[in-house]
């Protein structure tokens, strides 16, 4: 029997446009045996997302995407079944959270100089859910609302990347540091689409291996922003470093076409290798499973 996993699905509790219960549906729908929701800096929907998928039938893997940042170069983190509660890990995403929100009148007022008419009630009008923390995406699908772009990839081509007229730093926790922190907590760690939209990949392999040295477990290697030559050269790093290949759909409902659920999956081997490290994290720091998620594990 073919057993189908998707690592990294988003909700509306950060970018994505479904509620974490809706998704778990589409997902159950979309043929998937295991998915993770991994929405940004948050562990919010955990609890509905479990709910659900004991009521339709899979396997939810509870985890979140974590923007952090290696010598001023942006890297999302994907950490799957840390304690949220976890004091270093709460102070960090807190952090990050407030940077998110920090931002958004930047972001306006920047988009504003440039003589693009929005609003911040703009923003909030085209938010789907409740969010933890409002970001750039809400941005481009208010800039898509008022017709200023026709999707969010060209809010971000032309508006809100870095480098970008309506670009703002902001707050992002240090990557190796947060390896470590997810690993405390009793977590395990998924570099995302490492090599995803640029043509020179700062993530290389000799920065890969430091990271594997730091408790790195894995990489996302099968992602729609990866070509056939980027799958295969990441496969071959990930394989000399004994580090587990992960594939995904970084699903985000309708706010990103191209993402549909399981258009990329991990093989079945890969997940339990990445489950025996999660399990070897608790076990090492001695980090309780909270009750209500240990049946995903």
């Amino acid at each position: 029997m073919r057993v189908r996993i998707d690592l990294h699905t988003h909700s509306d509790v950060s970018d994505g446009t479904q509620p974490p219960a809706g998704l778990v549906r589409a997902a159950a729908d979309a043929g998937l045996d295991v998915m993770a929701l991994t929405d940004h800096d948050t562990a919010a929907g955990w609890a509905e997302a479990v709910a659900t998928a004991a009521e339709v039938g899979i396997r939810v893997v509870p985890g979140m995407e974590i923007s952090t940042e290696l010598d001023g170069h942006g890297v999302h983190l994907l950490a799957y079944l840390p304690d949220p509660r976890h004091p270093a890990l709460a102070a960090e995403l807190a952090a990050v959270l407030e940077g998110r929100n920090a931002r958004l009148p930047a972001t306006i007022a920047k988009l504003q100089a440039e003589g693009v008419e929005i609003e911040i009630d703009d923003v909030l009008a085209a938010v789907a859910g409740v969010p933890a923390a409002l970001g750039r995406p809400h941005v481009a699908d208010a800039l898509v609302a008022r017709g200023v772009v026709a999707d969010r990839s060209e809010a971000f081509d032309r508006w809100l990347s870095a480098g970008r007229p309506g670009y703002v730093r902001r707050y992002a926790a240090d990557l190796t540091t947060m390896i470590g922190v997810v690993r405390d907590a009793g977590g395990v760690t998924v570099v995302a689409h490492p090599w995803g939209r640029t043509r020179t990949p700062y993530l290389t392999a000799e920065r890969i291996a430091a990271l594997a040295e730091a408790g790195l477990a894995g990489i996302e290697v099968d992602h729609e922003d990866h070509t056939p030559d980027v799958r295969r050269t990441l496969r071959g790093i990930a394989g000399d470093l004994g580090l587990v290949i992960t594939g995904s759909s970084d699903h985000h409902g309708a706010g990103k076409e191209g993402h549909g659920l399981g258009c990329n999956t991990t093989a079945p081997t890969e997940f339990e290798r990445l489950m025996e490290r999660a399990a070897a994290a608790r076990r090492a720091t001695g980090r309780p499973v909270q009750e209500e998620y240990a049946w995903t594990l």
